[in-house]
């Protein structure tokens, strides 16, 4: 049994491989100075309601964006699972090559999400993952973690539009029924999701645009990746457990032979 753990900015996605499927999978509020204890007690949770103990566990790999939180996780692992658990890092073997210009730079979840793509669509390919930043990550024709773009995620521009403007509230993140806002709240769902839209779309326009490729496949990850799927074209699969399979294949790949 197999353990993929990943550490966003807002959720940790947690997720058990048995049997060739993502048996179980969960998520929980990031709180950066959470004490590895307490992470211990809300997995140890999880594990109980689908009758799963540590004991059970042979592997575990990490992701994370949140330096103390890894630290806390790796911890966690090692006290309860008894196991030395995989950190991913710029310096992993992935099976891609971090191509880019100061490699250590790059984000654990755009490598895991790169080698992910790589191993389940082939290369080149573009990686969307719309979480607390939305970000766009390129892999070329040779496997080669290129870079992307990193753009503030739909919730935080609500959010920082919101607090910035006195007479603006929370809204519901949906299609309005028209571009034109004829009130205040389909307004703001029109310069909000669907100018979040045409981010997406140009974005990915330009980077096909400099890339030198003929298709590119668009795979997208992360909550909000259904939604935006219905309302535009560009987006060619939707992954949801995209990190949690990128994490899995580079365990697998660690392993010895």
């Amino acid at each position: 049994m197999f353990i993929a753990i990943d550490v966003g900015n807002t959720n940790v996605h947690l997720g058990v491989w048995e049997a060739g499927r993502w048996a179980h999978h969960w998520r929980a509020r990031t709180v950066a100075d959470k004490m590895p204890d307490e992470y211990a007690v809300l997995v140890r949770n999880f594990f109980e309601g689908v009758g799963i103990s540590w004991r059970m566990v042979t592997g575990v790999a990490i992701s994370s964006v949140v330096p103390p939180l890894t630290l806390a996780f790796v911890e966690l692992v090692r006290r309860y699972g008894k196991i030395e658990p995989l950190v991913v890092t710029a310096q992993t073997p992935t099976g891609i090559q971090i191509a880019i210009d100061q490699p250590e730079q790059a984000g654990a979840d755009r490598i895991v999400n790169s080698a992910a793509a790589v191993a389940l669509y082939g290369s080149p390919a573009i990686v969307i993952d719309f979480g607390t930043a939305t970000t766009f990550d390129v892999v070329s024709g040779d496997g080669a973690y290129r870079g992307g773009a990193i753009a503030p995620g739909l919730n935080l521009a609500h959010d920082a539009l919101v607090s910035r403007a006195a007479r603006l509230h929370k809204i519901d993140l949906q299609p309005p029924p028209s571009p034109i806002g004829s009130n205040t709240i389909h307004a703001m769902q029109s310069g909000i999701f669907l100018g979040y839209v045409a981010l997406v779309e140009g974005l990915v326009g330009r980077i096909k645009g400099a890339m030198d490729a003929d298709a590119v496949p668009v795979i997208a990850t992360g909550g909000l990746a259904p939604l935006f799927d219905q309302h535009t074209d560009v987006i060619d699969h939707i992954a949801p457990a995209l990190t949690l399979d990128g994490l899995r294949i580079i365990y697998a790949l660690n392993q010895p032979k």
